[in-house]
């Protein structure tokens, strides 16, 4: 009797341990659009070592996305521009790779919801890029304090 309580218990936390596990290791797709927006941010403050550190966030949540939230070429583009960004400590290389990597974050934010606020979708008419913004006051992240409020709102989605 002892060993049947035994491996019930057993059985019990095994699967209590498991259902947390996959809890987890599944991120929100929403959060991919707080991480975008910290590289954002970091971009716009001329700060290319926050940058990398926040894209490589970024890199180890679509990591842990369950891919079905979105299709696998998206993820794919969104993991290659993030890396590029994690990988360097020159801002201007980051913001080169930051524009195709708002690009597919734009692409994402059309096709998934990723937030109960509104997402502006925001233009540089100086880089002819776009970037997403949760404000509506332009914070230019392709040339930071050089041309901060250089853009205009182009959409909301």
């Amino acid at each position: 009797m002892k060993k049947v309580i035994f491996l019930a218990a057993l059985l019990v936390v095994a699967s209590i341990n498991n259902s947390f596990g996959q809890t987890n290791l599944k991120t929100d797709p929403s959060q991919l659009l707080t991480l975008y927006y910290d590289i954002k941010d970091a971009l716009v403050s001329g700060n290319a070592n926050t940058a990398s550190a926040k894209a490589e966030d970024f890199v180890k949540a679509i990591n842990s996305i369950d891919i079905k939230a979105f299709n696998e070429a998206s993820s794919e583009a969104l993991l290659k521009d993030a890396t590029h960004i994690s990988e360097s400590k020159d801002i201007k290389h980051q913001r080169e790779h930051f524009a195709p990597f708002s690009d597919n974050m734009i692409t994402l934010a059309k096709t998934v919801k990723l937030s109960a606020e509104p997402v502006y979708q925001q233009y540089c008419p100086m880089k002819k890029a776009s970037w997403l913004s949760s404000q509506q006051a332009i914070k230019n992240p392709y040339y930071g304090s050089a041309m901060l409020t250089c853009g205009s709102v182009k959409a909301t989605l």
